[in-house]
């Protein structure tokens, strides 16, 4: 399992840090020189010192003409003003997103669930019945034309709606959760799901590009094939319709992860389409292997897309790491939570599946009570399990930070 550990406050010295203090926290953030009107139980490390209006990020924008000429170094990089404008608002919202509430976290993501509902719905189900129509579109496009190009985009087309079922009987599976059966969960067959998926494409994309190099060998009779222009209208609908549904579904993308599969995939098709319509006209109106050499070359695009698909989900699976975000506003939310936190000795945060996993061990005093520690410690789980998409929080209790790690990475078999 890969799990990766982290604290907020040493990013820039280790991955994994841990033994933590909770005083190394507060020197790092009073290194900033502006204040902020903060109470110190909502901002115990005043990180809100940290934050710049816009007229301070304004004002360091235009000084940094000046300060550049000032640089003794030649080799050295000079920091641009759109730059450092770009680190103090992206420092601005990480800032503010650590000092978010738990309630805050758990209500903005219910009320953007709840406001894109409709718009959900519309992206899954309008992708499903325009997927449909779209297969049938592809496949008389390609009959009639007989083109090996539009032959490959009707393949891709055609499994299109079978991604959609997959999606759609994924989460309502989900949603049916027997915890005898499945203690934790199910959301891990939306992301095994993905993984058929994409090596039932992946196996299409080969049998493709066999037919594909066996009509090149085969050779042809004539110079070009016949052109037919109500396939390629047909396949221009369907580059039209799913650069819509694209347009659509990209807003919603980094909201629902079964959309945001759906968005990928409406891009690859975008391409699969677009170069499919060039290569067949290309074939009927310049030479004829400019069709079958289409065909293997769309046939290669969609597998080397599905293949990357396919082990983006597999990591997931495995337990990559959370991202850098996540992993640091889950260690300041542990430190935070209690004064009776002495020290955090690791966090790690990792997927399983589309959720995640959280370890967090914390150092208390060695004298405090097995009933006072337990319900500290019961809180900040039941804490960390109201953010958006964990599945599970652990929380270890521990007195000392010298011992070895309760976990071995590595196991002996």
């Amino acid at each position: 399992m890969a799990a990766n550990a982290s604290t907020a406050i040493e990013l820039a010295s280790t991955a994994d840090a841990t033994a933590t203090h909770r005083h190394v926290a507060a020197s790092v953030a009073d290194e900033s020189t502006l204040t902020r009107e903060q109470t110190a139980s909502s901002d115990p490390y005043s990180l809100s010192r940290g934050l710049k209006s816009d007229s301070e990020i304004n004002l360091i924008r235009r000084n940094v003409s000046n300060t550049g000429k000032k640089r003794t170094n030649p080799h050295a990089k000079k920091a641009t003003g759109k730059e450092l404008k770009e680190f103090y608002e992206a420092q601005n919202e990480k800032i503010k997103k650590l000092l978010k509430s738990i309630d805050e976290h758990r209500s903005e993501a219910k009320e953007t669930q709840e406001d894109t509902a409709l718009k959900y719905k519309i992206a899954v189900w309008g992708s499903f019945a325009a997927n449909i129509a779209l297969s049938a579109l592809q496949v008389f496009a390609a009959v009639r034309s007989g083109s090996l190009s539009l032959f490959a985009t009707m393949a891709d087309s055609i499994f299109d709606p079978m991604s959609n079922i997959i999606l759609l009987t994924s989460r309502r599976a989900i949603k049916k959760v027997d915890s005898k059966q499945f203690p934790s969960g199910k959301a891990r067959l939306e992301t095994a799901g993905n993984i058929t998926f994409s090596f039932v494409m992946s196996a299409v994309s080969l049998i493709l590009i066999v037919v594909s190099a066996r009509d090149i060998a085969a050779g042809g009779d004539n110079e070009t094939k016949t052109f037919y222009l109500e396939s390629v209208i047909s396949v221009c609908a369907a580059f039209v319709t799913k650069f819509t549904l694209f347009i659509y579904c990209w807003a919603l993308k980094d909201i629902y992860s079964d959309v945001h599969v759906l968005w990928r995939d409406h891009r690859n098709d975008l391409f699969v389409n677009g170069f499919g319509i060039l290569t067949s006209v290309g074939g009927s109106k310049l030479r004829w292997w400019i069709d079958p050499m289409g065909a293997v070359i769309i046939s290669v695009l969609i597998l080397g897309l599905w293949l990357k698909t396919a082990w983006e989900e597999f990591m997931l699976l495995v337990g990559k790491a959370a991202d850098l975000d996540t992993q640091q506003l889950i260690t300041y939310i542990s430190m935070t939570h209690s004064p009776e936190i002495l020290q955090l000795d690791t966090v790690r945060a990792y997927h399983s599946g589309p959720r995640l996993i959280i370890e967090v061990d914390v150092v208390m005093d060695p004298d405090c009570s097995l009933r006072h520690s337990h319900d500290i410690a019961e809180e900040l789980q039941m804490k960390l399990e109201s953010l958006p998409d964990v599945e599970r929080a652990y929380v270890h209790i521990d007195y000392e930070t010298t011992h070895s790690p309760e976990h071995f990475v590595k196991k002996e078999l």
